[in-house]
């Protein structure tokens, strides 16, 4: 009996942290898809004795609102699977200049391609990267609202095709 104590006492310390629950972060991983290539980082956190909180947002819905997009984003780490990169629309045969995204790919919008913020309007940080998306779009002309993020975890908006930016998620260093 002696040599199973430490045994059933190691089992009963796991099931027992097991039970009470553990803090733990998590960083969502690439879905596969050309236009979520990218990963953003999240805090998975829950306190201690609450149940987990459930998204309103499901991982394969489709969404296009600033807000939809950015808690997404926030959430899954990646772009819903309603996005395409500009060169998966062109391989599709979609043309900007015609806004027949809708005629090509119906129901798709533009996102995951790289955003250079060579104005430096957005900040920057070491091993940072940007990447926009489309809001809002109707799958003709791609209009000038857009989603622009970092690979760690801040999302902007803006409204006006680059010129203002809104913090939407994240904090930005000093």
């Amino acid at each position: 009996m002696k040599r199973y104590a430490k045994t059933i006492g190691a089992l009963l310390l796991s099931l027992l942290l097991l039970l009470c629950g553990c803090t733990v972060r998590v960083e969502m991983a690439d879905t596969g898809s050309a236009a979520s290539g990218q990963t953003v980082e999240v805090d998975g956190a829950e306190a201690e004795g609450t149940a987990p909180e459930e998204s309103p947002l499901d991982e394969d819905g489709t969404y296009t609102s600033k807000e939809e997009v950015a808690a997404y984003l926030n959430t899954y780490g990646h772009l819903p699977g309603n996005f395409i990169t500009k060169k998966e629309a062109q391989a599709l045969g979609w043309d900007s200049k015609e806004g027949n995204l809708g005629a090509v790919a119906p129901g798709k919008s533009i996102g995951g391609d790289y955003f250079g913020n060579y104005e430096g309007r957005l900040p920057e940080a070491d091993g940072r990267e940007y990447h926009e998306c489309d809001i809002d779009s109707t799958g003709s002309y791609r209009g000038a609202k857009r989603l622009v993020y970092s690979n760690d975890g801040l999302i902007y908006y803006t409204e006006d095709h680059y010129e203002t930016f809104e913090l939407m998620y994240g904090e930005e260093s000093p």
